[in-house]
């Protein structure tokens, strides 16, 4: 499908610099660009390959336009812009409505026809699906649970019982929503399970990760907000909460009974210790390790980079003797004192 620019850059609140009827009808890189093509610059690292892109039109901010060969949409959220151009051009494929013979449906299902059901699905008792649906192959859909209008099931995905998935929801294979938390009790005897009773909320619009675990809440629920996005092998365990618009990155993780405030962004790798708070806007880098609430907005780091590893062996030394240096330094503070 070929889109004018100049639909475009009404539809996206751009500045328009070139042809108004050129057309692009696919997504490419400034290096791989040709007629038809939308790119964008985001990332000025990316600006040594703008003056020789062939690509019909650039998606770009007002600073980089002049070195630009041909048609601009000028935008001062390029990336963003790009990624609703994006969704326009490529669309996902149309659903194929229809249960498949091979599917397994509960009793007291509310499947409308819109819905695509495909091959191996189960769904068990009580399960409450939405207009347009499309769930796939071996997806697992547990008792009593919704799931919202226009969402996507990726195939091979397992949703316990008791879950609550919103509108327009994206989850990829592999995805587990509601297992058990990691609930036990210590006795003479060993380890005692705690059962865990609660379900899984997700709100709308919310992408799920492949690989990625949303633990069932011991009590209550495990809340996941409106528009969060959750990278691949994200750990999300019992009884957490996360706000509206939070995105996390790979090989993050959430312990237990801890809320994380809305448009946070947690870098790969990330750890937050369980029973702690997170407020509003908080920036984790990569490989943070957070063990104390967060109350103010900003960004916060907690790993030394890499170094060359000599050096690295010279600071792992002097870390080991800090405790020491320490009481040596506080032994000196008070003789200064007395001696003044």
């Amino acid at each position: 499908m070929a889109i004018q620019l100049a639909e475009l850059a009404v539809r996206y609140g751009c500045s328009l610099l070139g042809d108004p009827d050129a057309t692009v009808d696919h997504v490419a890189t400034l290096q791989g660009g040709s007629v038809g093509a939308l790119s964008f610059l985001a990332n000025p690292g990316y600006h040594k390959y703008l003056a020789d892109s062939k690509a019909t039109a650039v998606v770009l901010e007002e600073r980089y336009a002049s070195d630009a060969p041909g048609n601009c949409l000028v935008s001062d959220n390029p990336y963003a812009v790009y990624a609703g151009i994006a969704q326009e051009l490529h669309p996902r494929p149309p659903l194929q409505s229809g249960v498949h013979s091979s599917a397994v449906i509960g009793a007291n299902c509310e499947i409308p026809a819109s819905c695509q059901i495909s091959a191996g699905v189960v769904i068990g008792d009580d399960v409450s699906v939405g207009e347009n649906v499309y769930i796939g192959a071996n997806t697992v859909v547990g008792n009593e649970s919704r799931i919202g209008r226009d969402t996507v099931l990726s195939p091979n995905i397992s949703c316990y019982h008791g879950i609550t998935i919103g509108e327009r929801c994206l989850l990829h294979s592999g995805c587990v929503i509601g297992a058990d938390g990691f609930g036990i009790a210590q006795s003479a005897a060993g380890w005692v399970k705690v059962p865990q009773v609660g379900g899984v909320v997700l709100g709308n619009d919310v992408e799920v990760g492949a690989g990625t675990t949303i633990d069932r809440g011991a009590i209550e629920d495990t809340v996941i907000g409106d528009g969060v996005k959750l990278d691949n092998q994200v750990q999300i365990a019992h009884n957490v909460v996360v706000g509206s618009n939070t995105a996390m990155a790979a090989q993050s993780g959430i312990a237990g009974s801890t809320t994380v405030g809305s448009r946070c962004l947690i870098g790969g790798g990330a750890s937050i210790s369980g029973h702690i708070t997170i407020a509003d806007d908080v920036i984790l880098m990569g490989r943070a390790s957070v063990a104390n609430s967060i109350d103010k907005p900003g960004a916060y780091s907690s790993v030394i980079t890499v170094e060359d590893a000599g050096k690295w062996r010279r600071i792992a030394a002097r870390i080991k003797n800090i405790d020491e240096l320490a009481k040596r330094l506080i032994k000196l503070e008070r003789i200064s004192k007395t001696e003044d």
